[in-house]
Formats: structure tokens, sequence, C-alpha cells
């Protein structure tokens, strides 16, 4: 049994291109090739961490811009965009980020753009009751002259990191369109947003990132005094596009991202309150209504196909998000 994670641990507002595998051609290259060395893999950790705390210390966005993309990227530079406006002094509680105890997943792939996986160790757990969870950091490059950026990243405990499948030393990276799959990554984001909308496909196993979301939701919905809604969206295009490893069991470990919109309409005489954060990246002056534009980013361990009918074929086992922009009406 897998241990589900309270919702507010693992959906905290956080702090690529598509998948290919086999013999494919891009820019003329039909070579399989492991997608960097650990050497390399280890300096891009290291260059990510630099970056990264120092966007943190001081508030600043263009720090770290060139180390990360994707989902997480959205999610990480708007972050820093309101904070820079509502601390212009930097952060007074920086505390070095340290990612420590470093195993790399390397996959073998045929041109670009090539990514790996870091699983690693967070000291930002420490002391805590779930201390030793893993940050999974999905690096992405798109071209030799490029830097590795991160485009993913999932916490997940321990024994929620699934086993990789391994040919010749390397891990297997699994097809946009792979029909091995409950689903396959291309269609993983569609049936998400289908299901936080309506409940169905009915493939999803009950936990804090959909029974628990949805019903959520649907609370908000009848809030007295306040009107919200929900507008879910696939996000598949360039480096938000879904990556996926093959795990031992046939299955896949997918990482994907969905934006979703979610507003706010306060009863009349009413004002909806706005975080410092979320006022700091809007547009717009509120009278009665708000509008949230969310970047959620989630990792799903995904069955075979052979059991695409169970009810729990595809876990969401960890889901970080992040308000991206703002608007007031």
């Amino acid at each position: 049994m897998r241990r589900r994670r309270p919702a507010t641990a693992v959906a905290a507002t956080a702090v690529l291109a598509l998948t290919a595998s086999g013999c494919v051609t891009v820019h003329g290259e039909l070579e399989l090739v492991p997608a960097v060395t650990k050497a390399e893999a280890e300096q891009a950790l290291k260059d990510f961490t630099a970056a990264y705390n120092a966007a943190d210390k001081a508030y600043d966005p263009a720090l770290d811009a060139g180390r990360v993309t994707g989902p997480l990227g959205a999610i990480n530079q708007a972050g820093l965009k309101a904070r820079s406006v509502t601390s212009p002094g930097g952060n007074p509680k920086h505390q070095p980020l340290e990612l420590t105890d470093a195993k790399f997943v390397i996959p073998k792939k045929a041109g670009w753009p090539r990514w790996f996986v870091a699983d690693t160790d967070s000291n930002r757990d420490r002391g805590a009751r779930r201390a030793g969870d893993r940050w999974l950091l999905v690096f992405v490059r798109n071209g030799a002259e490029q830097l590795w950026e991160v485009a993913h990243l999932a916490i997940l405990s321990p024994d929620e990191v699934p086993a990789f499948e391994q040919k010749d030393g390397y891990a297997v990276p699994v097809a946009a369109n792979d029909a091995k799959l409950a689903v396959s990554p291309k269609d993983i984001g569609g049936r998400y947003v289908t299901y936080l909308k309506s409940g169905e496909p009915k493939m999803f196993a009950p936990g804090p990132h959909t029974t628990t979301w949805r019903q959520s939701r649907e609370r908000n919905a009848k809030r007295l005094g306040m009107a919200t809604q929900y507008v879910d969206q696939t996000m598949d295009d360039g480096d938000n596009a879904p990556l996926a490893l093959r795990t031992e069991d046939g299955g896949a470990l997918v990482f994907f991202a969905i934006r979703f919109f979610e507003r706010q309409t306060a009863a009349r005489g009413y004002r909806p309150k706005v975080d410092p954060d979320v006022k700091a990246l809007m547009t717009g002056e509120v009278t009665n209504t708000v509008t949230k534009e969310w970047v959620s980013n989630q990792a799903a361990l995904v069955k075979p196909a052979a059991q695409a009918a169970s009810n729990d074929a595809v876990t969401i086992a960890g889901r970080l998000q992040g308000v991206t922009a703002a608007k007031g009406s």
C-alpha cells in the first residue's frame, strides 16, 4: 500500500518536449545514446541548485531563469516575481537548498530533446514528520548549445519512487503514444482534466490529487457569499509536454502538467480577499471577482494496458502547483 500524502503537504504552492524513444529522426540523428554522462548530470544538478539559491535569496527571477523551464519554470518564475514585490529587499528567511544523495536515472534516446531525472534528498524536510522525501527533478536540454534546465519537479516518499526498467544499464523512456500503458503519456493530461470536471474516467485511484481535490472544489463552489468556478486545460506544448520512464512492472512514471483557472465571485456588497503574493501578479481592479491562473505539475504512476479497466490504473503520486497570473474585475 502506498502512503497517501496530505493535500496541504504535497499540493503546496511551489517555492518537455514530447517524449520520444526508439529510433526517431531528429536533426538527422538516429543513434540511441545516453542523454547525459553522470559527471554532466552532477554538474547540471550543482548548477541548478546554485542558481535556485541565488534567486531565492534575492527574490530575483532572472537569477535562475536559465535553469528552469516548463511547468516548474512557470511556477518558480511567477513565485519569485511576486515575492520581489512583496519583499523587495530579498528573502529574510533564506536557507540554502541542499540536494544530496543524488541518484541519476538516465535514459538512452535518439536526437533532441534529451532529458534525465535526478532523484535526490532535500534538506527542506529535515526534522519534519515526512523527513526523507525524495525530490525528483527532470532536466531537459533541447540542443548541444543549451543549458540543462529543470522542467518538472515531483516530491515523493521513498516508497512512491518506483523501480525503473533498465536496458544496457540505462533507463527506458516511454514514447508519447505508447499503447502498452493504461493511458499514453500524450493523453494523460486530457484524461486528468476530464476527470477533474466530471469524475470520469474512473481510472484514477482515490487520493489527495483526485477524489479529495474534487471534493474540495465542490465545497468551494458552495461557500456562502462566494461562488468559485474552475476551468482546467492541458499543457502539452514544448517543454510542458509529458515525459515518462518505464518501470519494472511494465508501467511508467509520467511527469505531466495542466493549467487551471479559479474564478471567485463574491456576493453583492462583498469583495474577495486577495493574498499579497497573488495581488503582486494581478492585472485589473478587484470589484467582486478574482480569477487566478494556476500551473499544476503532476507525477503519475501508470499501470500496464492490461490493467486499464481498473479504477486505480493511474495513481497521482505527487502534485506541485502555483499561481502564475491573476486578474481582478
